[in-house]
């Protein structure tokens, strides 16, 4: 083999397992984003719930550890958008309310 044909080779590789690495980064990215839209809400009734006091509007909360404006949408375990549900660290497989809130509440770090 030519000095050539081994840097054509190598091309070759490289473009393929570059090509194969985006793939696989596409594949694995795109079923995550799925399954956060299809969690089942996590109800108030929930067992982990009611052991967390969650509540899924901050403001109907009477436990004296909430402070006003603490949200789940404020906290360093919700992954979801600002509004509506999203995953929790705290609540594996279930999505909560943006606007609710728990006695695990930590505010996200600036």
């Amino acid at each position: 083999m030519s000095g050539h044909e081994d840097i054509e080779s190598r091309r070759r590789f490289l473009k393929l397992a570059a090509g194969t690495a985006v793939a696989a980064a596409l594949v694995t990215g795109l079923p995550r984003t799925a399954r956060a839209d299809d969690l089942p809400h996590l109800s108030e009734a929930d067992p982990t719930a009611k052991a967390l006091g969650y509540v899924e509007d901050a403001a109907t909360t009477k436990d004296p550890k909430h402070t006003a404006g603490n949200t789940c949408a404020n906290c360093q375990f919700y992954s979801g958008a600002a509004t509506g549900y999203g995953p929790c660290q705290l609540f594996p497989g279930k999505a909560v309310s943006a606007k609710g809130w728990c006695i695990s509440h930590t505010a996200k770090k600036a």
